[in-house]
């Protein structure tokens, strides 16, 4: 993508319900005043308008919560508001995340209708056992009905999966992923399930009702999965998202490039370069502290600073290395004011390198083997030793 593209992301806070593995900024409520929430955040995409008001929107992302919750008006009055103070490339990615429940499938034309163009499913799994053991409000054929519908509304669209459940072997998972291929479109995203602190999951976990697979029986859910799909066509661009040539998530993608996105609502964060320099924006995370926020002052950002380039380069070093194509060095310049090798120790990307683990590009890049993705936390730690 070109420097001159910006990623929008507009965070929609409120689910039916907590599931209990969820750390996100996510909230249940009993009502919601649409109206005040589809006018705060059109004022600050207006604010965010006015900093970087001469960019092209390569894609908008409605993320959550839930955000197929909201009225489709909301969708369509934001995704408006954006073509009228930005320009809008041809080729936009506009993504809504959706749960796919009977209810919320009744409204996939409408956001259809309101611009949206690609749709993201939290199917999480396929079977009715496991999606109550994941407090998860919808049945396997409600999913499967989900897939279906998305497939014949959008232009493209994914659904997500999660494994290394409680008690789940290696062959059921086989046979669960392959009922996910043979429904996938170009894109499938799968993450291993972890308890997270502060959630519901963590305290079963402290108590021991909750026993996850042994480290090296998630290993193997693992490399299982990355052979599936890859034979599948669906290789891994990035360490828990998988994509037909063609397929990946622009927005994300986005991300871990390392370019420049606006992040509007609740605790939704955005990098911005301004004045050449990246600065890091952050909402109010409360929703109602930052819905009274924007109705006082127009924006509710909690945190406006320019980054030094060491502290963008590492950053940026953390989400290049997680894709499959690793770091672009001229690219990697450009966005952090600073230069790959001097975001690393070179004597720990020699060992890291000989290990297996990182691999140098003939650019002067840097790529993270498939064994390096695996443990990258890891490897992290010791390059920004």
């Amino acid at each position: 993508m070109s420097d001159d593209r910006l990623a929008i992301y507009v965070h929609w806070p409120f689910c039916r319900s907590k599931c209990p593995y969820c750390d996100f900024n996510s909230h249940v409520r009993e009502a919601v005043d649409h109206s005040r929430w589809r006018a705060a955040l059109l004022a600050e995409l207006d604010y965010f308008a006015a900093a970087a008001e001469r960019r092209t929107i390569g894609s908008v992302f409605f993320g959550g919560g839930t955000p197929s919750l909201m009225e489709p008006e909301t969708v369509a009055a934001l995704i408006d508001r954006i073509a009228a103070r930005w320009r809008v490339a041809h080729d936009v990615e506009i993504t809504l995340e959706a749960n796919p429940n009977s209810a919320e499938q009744s409204r996939f034309a409408a956001f259809r209708a309101a611009g949206v163009n690609r749709l993201s499913l939290g199917v999480q799994a396929l079977d009715d056992a496991s999606l109550a053991a994941l407090g998860r409000g919808h049945s396997a054929a409600e999913a499967l009905a989900a897939v279906a519908l998305a497939a014949r509304t959008f232009d493209r669209y994914s659904f997500d999966l999660i494994y290394a459940r409680p008690r789940q072997s290696r062959a059921a998972w086989e046979v669960e992923l392959r009922r996910a291929i043979a429904i996938a479109g170009d894109h499938l995203s799968l993450y291993q399930l972890t308890v997270e602190p502060g959630t519901a999951f963590a305290a079963r976990h402290a108590r021991g009702e909750l026993v996850l697979p042994a480290e090296h029986d998630a290993a193997e859910l693992y490399e299982a999965t990355q052979a599936m799909l890859e034979d599948a066509g669906l290789a891994a661009y990035e360490i828990s998202n998988h994509a037909r040539p063609g397929g990946e998530c622009r927005h994300n993608l986005a991300y871990w490039r390392y370019e420049d996105y606006v992040g509007v609502g609740p605790g939704a964060h955005g990098r911005l370069t301004l004045d050449g320099f990246k600065t890091a924006t952050r909402q109010e995370r409360a929703p109602e502290t930052w819905l009274a926020s924007v109705e006082r002052t127009g924006h509710a950002s909690a945190e406006r600073r320019a980054l030094a380039p060491g502290e963008s380069g590492q950053e940026a070093l953390m989400m290049g290395l997680r894709l499959s194509e690793g770091i672009d060095p001229a690219s990697f310049a450009r966005r952090t004011a600073t230069s790959l090798d001097s975001a690393i120790s070179a004597h720990a990307l020699a060992r890291l390198v000989e290990g297996g683990f990182i691999v140098r590009r003939a650019d002067g890049g840097l790529a993270a083997t498939p064994a390096g993705r695996r443990v990258l936390n890891a490897v992290l730690a010791e390059l920004m030793a």
